[in-house]
């Protein structure tokens, strides 16, 4: 992977960024090339070769010639021949004998390396190659906004400048042919540079693009992949994957190139696989195929009224389907059933100390899990505590009305309740019977009938208040009449007041 502290123009040594192991290669771009001959001391009489190749942006890697001799390492900046004059400016990607290797494979000769290097990058060429490459951003978006005025089908996915601004390279992308003349002469009028059109495909927009991919890592179209090999979706039925193209399909919208990793192990290992397999014929009835281990080489069927999936080893089931050509059955599969060991199950055994102070994760969690449950419970308790609290309590704590003192004749219905407390819910006084019927006779105060009591809930003995009677009106007003009736006939004098 390349790391960004030398991508920005401000060269590399040749031991690479420092960046403690996250460039494999040593270098510090993408697809950098391991230089295997480097600790290797060469002949005294050996020339070094005079080409070199040069990595700029992208994925795009040019052969430049070395004429002057200038003596460059891998990972620094140099000024080279642009591809219509000017210059642009690069990073030493490769040098030496694994060039000359490099150009082989290419099938590049010695003759059609035509463009120079000029010389090392100086801090002007620096600081005009950081302002070029500040200005693809806002160039893209214009071009794209012009495109679409235009209503062109097509999409400009990446500008490159060259490092002079005398040319700029739009890269896009389309599903057929494009007529975009009348596209490059507005452009041309806006931004007044050279223009060249490219059209790229799906997988090199992702490549220049760069991103994570559904494995976690980089994309390995933007790191090491180099030529894109056709996929087919045959790759993913080998291998015996779910044909869903939102699993198998990558970030450019085609099939993953993973698929073609394992694609070689997977069909050396289906050679001691039966190809068409049919349902055999044994003497417990049809065995049907459910599914197959390829790399265990271990095949389960099951019989239709038995959901139990019977393990058979390949080898055997080419036997069987040979036997049922023969037009004979085979026995049973469950007595050739192959005998899987069940998962062993490690019990975890912690034989070191912890030294470091190493916690778990979810030792937060745990925390906060504790405080929530003992506020709860305090919560609780004291909800508890107000429910079962009592008036001698409160008395004691100060917060209840002293007492009425002894001698004084209490209110009616008991008092008023306290403002804090509960409020006392109070009994019905039940009703005199013979309201009309005559007087009770005058007996000892334990015989007669005891007045009526409130008593407030949850409240003890001590604060029971008596409560007066009512009068009977119906009584009083018959005295009142036979007061009356005595006076008129002067009998008597007057009644004392009640």
């Amino acid at each position: 992977m390349g790391c960004g502290s030398c991508s920005t123009g401000g060269g590399c040594t040749p031991n690479g960024c420092k960046s403690n192991g996250s460039c494999g290669t040593g270098g510090c771009q993408t697809m950098e090339v391991h230089d295997w001959l480097s600790n290797l001391d060469m002949p005294s009489n050996y020339k070094p070769f005079q080409v070199t190749e040069i990595k700029f942006k992208g994925s795009r890697k040019e052969f430049f010639l070395n004429s002057d001799n200038i003596y460059l390492e891998i990972g620094e900046l140099v000024a080279v021949e642009g591809p219509t004059g000017g210059f642009d400016v690069g990073h030493v990607s490769l040098t030496g004998e694994l060039v000359r290797i490099q150009m082989k494979r290419r099938k590049t000769t010695l003759d059609q390396v035509v463009k120079k290097i000029y010389r090392k990058a100086t801090e002007a060429d620096v600081e005009k190659w950081n302002a070029a490459k500040g200005m693809e951003w806002e160039t893209m978006h214009k071009a794209r906004k012009l495109a679409l005025d235009l209503r062109l089908s097509m999409k400009i996915s990446d500008v490159d400048y060259q490092a002079d601004k005398t040319k700029a390279t739009f890269f896009y992308t389309a599903d057929g042919r494009v007529d975009f003349r009348e596209l490059i002469k507005k452009m041309a009028e806006n931004f007044r540079i050279r223009i060249e059109m490219r059209q790229i495909g799906m997988r090199q927009e992702a490549g220049r693009l760069g991103g994570i991919g559904s494995c976690g890592r980089e994309l390995c179209c933007s790191t090491w992949l180099t030529n894109f090999k056709t996929v087919s979706t045959a790759a993913a039925r080998y291998q015996n994957l779910s044909l869903n193209t939102l699993k198998l399909a990558g970030q450019c919208g085609k099939l993953k190139c993973c698929l073609n990793y394992e694609l070689d192990t997977y069909l050396d290992a289906l050679k001691d696989i039966p190809d068409r397999i049919e349902n055999l014929d044994t003497e417990a009835g049809y065995a049907r195929h459910q599914k197959t281990d390829i790399f265990k080489k271990i095949m389960w069927f099951s019989y239709p009224n038995d959901e139990n999936w019977i393990p058979v080893a390949a080898a055997r089931v080419k036997e069987i389907m040979a036997l049922n050509k023969s037009g004979k059955k085979a026995p049973n599969l469950k007595e050739e059933a192959v005998k899987i060991a069940a998962p062993v199950v490690v019990e975890k055994s912690f034989d070191y100390e912890n030294v470091v102070g190493q916690d778990s994760l979810t030792r937060l969690d745990e925390r906060s899990k504790n405080r929530n449950s003992q506020g709860r419970n305090n919560n609780q308790k004291n909800n508890r505590n107000k429910r079962e609290r009592t008036p001698q309590a409160d008395n004691a704590a100060g917060t209840a009305k002293p007492q009425q003192a002894q001698g004084q004749k209490p209110q009616k219905g008991g008092g008023k309740p306290q403002p804090n407390g509960p409020k006392p819910q109070q009994q019905a006084v039940p009703k005199p019977q013979h309201v009309n019927g005559p007087k009770p006779q005058n007996g000892p105060k334990s015989q007669q009938n005891p007045k009526p009591v409130v008593k407030a809930e949850g409240s003890g003995p001590a604060d029971e208040v008596k409560a007066e009677p009512n009068k009977n009106k119906n009584r009083n007003n018959r005295r009142k009449n036979n007061n009356r009736r005595k006076d008129n006939n002067g009998s008597e004098n007057k009644p004392a007041a009640e």
